[in-house]
């Protein structure tokens, strides 16, 4: 623009001179050597504003693209997570305890490919000399076959029991879970391999699992119990692996029935000095809703052969528990649970733990519950460990 205002002065003065001044050709050569100055000035003008138009288009559709491609990526991620916090006040543990806090990430890359993963927080603060531990649970990609079919492969949940898989604390009773679960099966627990799943019709369908097994010690002794054997995928001893498969129905409404076998080719993981600790167990469960009235009932039980286990008199190790409930309403519910438990079941002496829940849930929301119960365990003649006797109270949520 200041070009073009002194081209056009420039113009204006050679307007007003006096003819006298220059001779006429010369003057007007100059008037045409300023229009066409003045010419190109707007040439010039006119292109850089096609190159502005040019620049905010393009700036625009990168915009959009950018706009586009994170909105596409949001609609394809989930993220959720669940939490509970507990305050245990019986006569073995009076503490709080922020005993979970989770979160979930998924990501869909196709219509049938996607990822799954689950991050944990344990006891509220992880690291040298704290109470917690920071665990992954679940990192896994899933692919469907087809309709019915579909294959993961990473680390994942083991298909067996109740609890192990579905275990937000707004979808079960109880502050704890359960010891049956806990001690005999074990739950949490997760490995890392391949899994195929499917539905087979009429109501019935299968997980098959082979992946990498239990190592059943503690403080570098062989305790041959499993929750003791769980090494969470972290560089875990896979010497020997393990087989998983479950048959499922639910071609009722309300009602789901479960079996699940596994083997593992050994417990000790192929330790020297030890004879091969194979280990087979069985599970079933049935959980049922009929209107208000729930019941879930389980039955869990090993088999480790090995003379090391069976001088312990954890060669034979069994569990079971029965638990009806009842919905108020909406928000209420009550419960109540009788459980047995015995990691040595192969011995002569006493050693079944037995213990009976009573409580009540409040939901708020259907993904926030507040828990109270009361636990009456009673120990066997044999254990150091007394009964456990209280209450519990906690809260819990998902998302």
């Amino acid at each position: 623009m200041k070009a073009k205002f002194i081209a056009a002065v420039a113009l204006a003065a050679l307007v007003v001179i006096p003819a006298a001044a220059q001779p006429t050709a010369e003057l007007q050569e100059l008037k045409q050597t300023v229009q066409l100055l003045l010419q190109r000035i707007e040439q010039l003008e006119n292109q850089q504003q096609e190159i502005v138009v040019a620049q905010e288009t393009i700036v625009e559709r990168v915009e959009n693209s950018a706009a586009s491609q994170l909105a596409q990526w949001a609609e394809k991620t989930t993220i959720g997570g669940y939490g509970e916090l507990h305050w245990n006040n019986t006569n073995e543990t009076k503490e709080v305890d922020l005993h979970r806090f989770v979160l979930f990430f998924g990501h869909q890359f196709t219509a049938n490919l996607r990822f799954f993963s689950e991050l944990e927080v344990e006891h509220s603060i992880a690291g040298d000399d704290k109470n917690g531990e920071v665990e992954l649970e679940q990192a896994y990609i899933e692919y469907d076959i087809n309709d019915s079919h579909r294959v993961l492969g990473g680390q994942f949940l083991i298909p067996v029991g109740i609890i192990n898989e579905t275990h937000e604390p707004d979808t079960f009773y109880g502050v704890e879970r359960n010891n049956v679960e806990k001690n005999i099966i074990p739950a949490t627990w997760w490995e890392a391999g391949v899994m195929f799943s499917g539905e087979l019709g009429s109501g019935f369908g299968y997980d098959l699992a082979v992946h990498s097994g239990l190592k059943a010690e503690k403080n570098g002794a062989f305790t041959f119990k499993p929750r003791d054997g769980r090494q969470k995928v972290s560089q875990a001893d896979a010497s020997d692996g393990a087989v998983t498969a479950r048959i499922k129905y639910s071609g009722i409404a309300g009602l789901a029935l479960a079996a699940t076998v596994q083997h593992q080719g050994d417990m000790a993981q192929s330790e020297s000095g030890l004879d091969d600790a194979s280990g087979l167990l069985f599970e079933t469960h049935v959980v049922y809703e009929n209107g208000p009235f729930g019941l879930r009932a389980l039955y869990a039980q090993w088999d480790i052969d090995g003379d090391e286990a069976k001088a312990l008199g954890r060669d034979e190790q069994d569990g079971w528990y029965v638990e009806p409930s009842y919905r108020l309403n909406k928000n209420w519910g009550v419960f109540i649970r009788q459980s047995a438990w015995d990691n040595e079941a192969g011995g002569n002496g006493d050693s079944e733990f037995k213990q009976l829940d009573l409580g009540v849930n409040y939901w708020p929301h259907e993904n926030v519950v507040i828990k109270l119960d009361w636990i009456d365990q009673d120990a066997p003649s044999g254990s150091t460990k007394p009964d456990e006797d209280g209450f519990n109270v906690g809260i819990g949520y998902q998302f």
